[in-house]
């Protein structure tokens, strides 16, 4: 038999009870080079286990007594080192998540394409050997790593939903199944996608995060799988694609529900294949990692109306991990102002300031929208404006434009007549805002701008535009 390279060392059990099948894999690992034992029941496969120690076990998900879940977990109940593969039947979907979650490095559906069967056995048996994925999935705290550990102390909030959160992450972040992790903007999924990857086995491997929502479609498939240079206009050198440099760690997929759907295809393919094939190569590359991915759209109604792919969805909705909103959590509010303002004066280099209860109190009254996110710019714009050591919210609603803040009056007010001419009515009002704004900075535009979420250049341009200048910094007059 022509072996593709010289037989190797690694060992690989498959269990199938059919024979036809059984006999082709093992012919198709022979071929590759490795050294293969097989078994036909699940008590045959223990009779084998039991006597030798495995790099890779590749079994049937339905066997004559019992099923590949069953002899899973109890691989993984004897804290054994196997890697593990499942084969399920097609288009059984429930079945395949099943196994990742019980700790299967992958899966493959019947019928197994012998290509994608080759390339998942290379990426399983190319990092068993260091056991990495394969060690138990059971954590204790005292296995939880410093750096882990770091990274859920970002997640700060002692409420029920968080602490509920954290210990997801540390029970989930050992297995290799995808995680999708679904919340509101500015909820910090991608807090909580850097912390599955500090308590895995890949903490030492690299961290890479992407955000699909802000690549160009013509650029998708370059940056996900590399390019070799003069592949397209501007390729000046060859380029390492998302997949490769993650090789070894964990890709995080931020608003994963903003693929078009034919990059969507050729994800599911890498994800599937476990191997990628640079733009302008003809060679596929083997990459090992674990895809981590983040969306604030709806994905199972996104499937139901045909804007993102149902197999792909399988594939990535594993395990889920849903981070609440903040407005759902407002007993989180005094330790997240807390660390945030750590956070920024650790950055800004100035000291540590306080906030009083009753700010945080202010704060739980706001609605919140872009929960943590608009929690940190509304800090940051309090900080701009407030002197000595005590933080103060001078006036929550400078911090945050409020609707409704009228409508708990006894009597409901009377509706406003429209405007008649609505952009000289926009105009006024942004004149305001903006006289006020500069004068509570000292007509200090950088501030200023800072304090409106805008930049340098939006409030020089609106200045200019609105026609405002010195006079206007003078009086009171106005100020409405």
């Amino acid at each position: 038999m022509a072996h593709h390279h010289v037989l190797s060392d690694l060992r690989i059990l498959v269990l199938d009870d059919e024979p036809d099948l059984r006999t082709l894999y093992e012919l198709t690992l022979l071929r590759e080079g490795y050294q293969v034992e097989a078994a036909a029941t699940v008590q045959e496969a223990w009779g084998l286990l039991n006597t030798r120690r495995f790099d890779l076990v590749i079994t049937d998900m339905r066997l004559p007594d019992g099923s590949g879940i069953d002899l899973l977990k109890g691989i993984r109940a004897q804290q054994r080192s196997e890697r593990c593969i499942v084969i399920t039947a097609y288009g059984s979907a429930e079945n395949a998540v099943e196994s990742l979650k019980a700790g299967a490095f992958d899966y493959l559906t019947k019928p197994v394409d012998l290509k994608q069967f080759r390339s998942v056995v290379a990426a399983a048996v190319q990092g068993a050997r260091g056991g990495a994925a394969a060690l138990p999935l059971t954590v204790s705290s005292t296995t939880t790593t410093d750096k882990g550990v770091q990274a859920l102390c970002r997640m700060a909030g002692d409420s029920l939903a968080m602490r509920t959160v954290r210990e997801r992450i540390v029970k989930v972040a050992r297995s290799m199944a995808p995680v999708m992790v679904r919340g509101e903007s500015g909820t910090g999924k991608e807090l909580v996608a850097n912390a599955l990857h500090a308590n895995s086995h890949r903490k030492d491997g690299p961290w890479v995060a992407v955000n699909c929502g802000a690549i160009p479609e013509n650029l998708l498939e370059a940056e996900f799988f590399g390019a070799k240079k003069g592949a397209y206009t501007g390729a000046t050198q060859d380029r390492e694609g998302f997949f490769k440099a993650a090789d070894g760690g964990t890709l995080f997929l931020d608003e994963i529900g903003d693929l078009p759907l034919a990059m969507q295809a050729k994800l599911l393919r890498a994800i599937q294949e476990r191997c990628v094939r640079p733009l302008g190569g003809n060679q596929e590359e083997i990459v090992d990692v674990r895809v981590v991915s983040a969306t604030h759209k709806d994905l199972p109604g996104e499937v139901a109306a045909g804007r993102f792919r149902q197999d792909l969805f399988y594939r990535l909705n594993v395990i889920d991990i849903d981070i609440p909103p903040l407005r759902e959590r407002p007993e989180d509010l005094p330790a997240l102002c807390h660390a945030l303002l750590a956070r920024i004066a650790r950055e800004s280099g100035e000291p540590v300031r306080q906030m009083p209860v009753s700010a945080i109190a202010r704060l739980a009254t706001l609605p919140l929208l872009g929960n943590v996110r608009e929690l940190e710019n509304m800090l940051h714009r309090a900080l701009a404006l407030s002197e000595g050591d005590v933080l103060d919210l001078p006036d929550a609603g400078a911090l945050r434009a409020q609707p409704g803040v009228a409508a708990n009056k006894a009597e409901p007010a009377a509706k406003p007549a429209l405007p008649e001419d609505l952009q000289a009515y926009l105009d006024d009002k942004e004149r305001h805002i903006l006289v006020r704004a500069l004068r509570e900075t000292g007509f200090n535009r950088t501030l200023a701008a800072k304090l409106l979420g805008l930049t340098l250049r939006q409030i020089r341009y609106r200045i200019v535009r609105l026609k405002i200048d010195a006079p206007d910094m003078q009086g009171d007059d106005g100020d409405a």
